[in-house]
């Protein structure tokens, strides 16, 4: 059988050609200014730099890519004149290589042409072993980018690549302008506060002022490639406060056109929406809400080596305890109160597409504290003193269990704590501002991938519908540390040969039903380490004013992802 047969699965057949017609043509930026609200306010604009969604949606208006994921995880040329097939030729017959090519007269926003050593360039950028590229798994497997003319990119895998669709695709993977980012590379990349704070991009807009942890004043870009797009003049795009209040603004209020990731109580959010002024949108697609489990040891007493993988955790690296942490959650009520329709209880890392959803781990949907306790007492974890709280080899089984400022997250964690104190685990609760908690400032304490306590709980995903970059990310080398200035994907700490084995396997393995059994087994050797405990499969769920035309809400990439064709629609 040919290797062609490689490509003809579901993910990589999800390729479909551009087709938006917003029916308000006219000239661009006659429609004003745009307000944006994402109350977890951006730190950068380099997603490179940081594996924020935050981060990587706002820089979205800026960079692009190769090809995005449209609502549907729809392939799309989008730098690219179209997407590579083997038919078509861009993909060669053995599976080792992938050829794009540029559409003509891609311009960057200062004027100078895009070519293809940019798109080399920032594969050098984010695979430089000293700049700790928070995306680099998407370059997993990449021997070689050539330039092989000006518009046309050679990439060039080290084994045959059955979805070659990762190096510079989506949101998370785009391309960076080589002038701009030349003496970035490496150790350089965060000091380079100008260029990741004010990227120059092929995007519809422009970055004229950026305050960090704050607000992002955005201008059209008048070098975009299409007439009359984007509607809008400007961009305001403002960060912080709290999900409920960026609700209001958009539909009670009406000061925001859009505001994302509202994570509040659903019957609040329904009562709003009732309102008029806005409408409520939901987009599922493989976000979950999890908890992280650390696997090395966050004392501050270590000094540098405090969370690093030489470390190992006292007793979190006994999976017997994670899994009793997880049997004794009720994630079915978890979801009642503070998710609804925007959320549905998973047992996995990976809940989507559904020829990857594992079913083997089921069991997690029905709460079990008696079978929690059970199991610890068979263990031998148990209390010995009479304080409630078990040991393990004389340990007190006492967590930091830490997520962002967000009130669903911190009714979460009430009720997660109240459960694990039936069971002898006692939790002190903390929450962190959410700029901090997912920003990529390597000097913060505070960061999400420091993980400086010994749970964290927030929610990740990936662009597009093949989950290979994405299941990458429990690679040993993802681990974060000092040595990678804090980036890297793999937050729990999670390092296992085996499965670091199965990874390569899944990049050289062609068919839809062979690769889905590596990915379900990938998922089950993450949820029996106990390392990661899935909560809830959880729905974009954003608002928009009933006043703003062209939305297409996706959770395969950036949900700003065809911001180009937003425009103002009558009252």
């Amino acid at each position: 059988m040919k290797l062609r047969t490689a490509l003809m699965g579901a993910a990589a057949m999800m390729v479909a050609a551009p087709a938006f017609a917003d029916g308000h043509e006219g000239e661009r930026g006659r429609d004003g200014q745009l307000n944006i609200i994402y109350w977890q306010a951006p730190s950068t604009l380099n997603p490179y730099l940081s594996g924020g969604t935050k981060e990587v949606e706002s820089a979205s208006l800026v960079l692009e890519s190769l090809g995005r994921f449209d609502n549907n995880g729809e392939l799309l040329p989008w730098l690219a004149a179209e997407i590579p097939t083997v038919e078509n030729g861009g993909v060669a017959e053995d599976l080792t290589s992938i050829t794009w090519t540029l559409k003509e007269g891609v311009m960057w926003s200062d004027g100078t042409p895009l070519t293809a050593a940019d798109a080399v360039f920032t594969w050098q950028y984010c695979t430089d072993p000293a700049g700790g590229c928070a995306q680099a798994s998407y370059f997993d497997g990449v021997e070689q980018v050539e330039a092989v003319d000006d518009r046309t990119i050679k990439i060039t895998f080290n084994a045959p690549k059955p979805f070659p669709y990762t190096a510079l695709v989506g949101s998370e993977s785009p391309i960076i302008q080589a002038a701009q980012f030349a003496d970035c590379l490496g150790a350089n990349a965060p000091t380079c506060t100008d260029a990741n704070f004010g990227p120059i991009g092929t995007g519809p807009f422009v970055v004229t002022e950026f305050k960090a942890n704050d607000v992002i004043q955005f201008a059209a870009n008048e070098n975009f490639r299409e007439a009359g797009k984007p509607a809008f003049s400007t961009v305001l795009f403002k960060g912080g406060g709290d999900a409920a209040a960026a609700a209001r603004s958009v539909l009670e209020t009406g000061e925001f056109d859009y505001a994302w990731n509202l994570q509040i109580d659903p019957t609040v959010l329904a009562d709003m929406e009732s309102k008029g002024k806005g409408t409520v949108v939901t987009a599922f697609g493989t976000s979950v809400e999890r908890l992280h489990i650390n696997q090395s040891n966050p004392d501050p007493a270590l000094g540098d080596a405090r969370a690093t993988i030489e470390e190992p955790h006292p007793f979190l690296t006994d999976s017997r305890i994670g899994q009793a942490m997880s049997m004794a959650i009720d994630r079915a009520l978890l979801v009642e109160v503070g998710y609804g329709a925007g959320g549905q209880v998973t047992c996995n890392v990976l809940p989507a597409p559904a020829v990857y959803a594992s079913t083997a781990n089921d069991s997690c949907k029905t709460q079990d504290i008696a079978g929690a306790n059970a199991l610890l007492d068979e263990a031998g974890i148990v209390d010995t003193n009479g304080d409630g709280i078990r040991e393990k080899d004389g340990i007190p089984l006492k967590v930091l269990y830490q997520t962002s400022t967000n009130a669903v997250r911190q009714d979460t964690q009430a009720l997660v704590k109240q459960w694990w104190s039936e069971i002898g685990i006692e939790a002190e609760l903390r929450n962190i501002d959410a700029s901090v908690f997912f920003g990529g400032d390597p000097a913060s304490p505070d960061t999400f991938q420091k993980f400086f306590a010994d749970v964290e709980m927030y929610t990740n995903n990936f662009a597009g519908v093949d989950p290979e970059a994405y299941m990458a990310n429990w690679r040993c080398s993802e681990i974060p540390s000092p040595a990678t200035q804090w980036q890297g994907s793999n937050m729990q700490r999670f390092c296992d040969p085996a499965y670091d084995a199965l990874v390569d396997k899944l990049a050289q393995t062609a068919g839809i039903d062979a690769r889905a059994a590596i990915v379900k087994e990938m998922n089950d050797m993450l949820m029996a380490s106990y390392s990661i405990i899935p909560l809830i499969h959880r729905g974009g769920v954003s608002a928009h004013a009933n006043t703003l035309g062209g939305i297409e809400i996706s959770d395969w990439d950036s949900e700003l992802w065809n911001i180009k064709d937003w425009y103002r629609a009558g009252e």
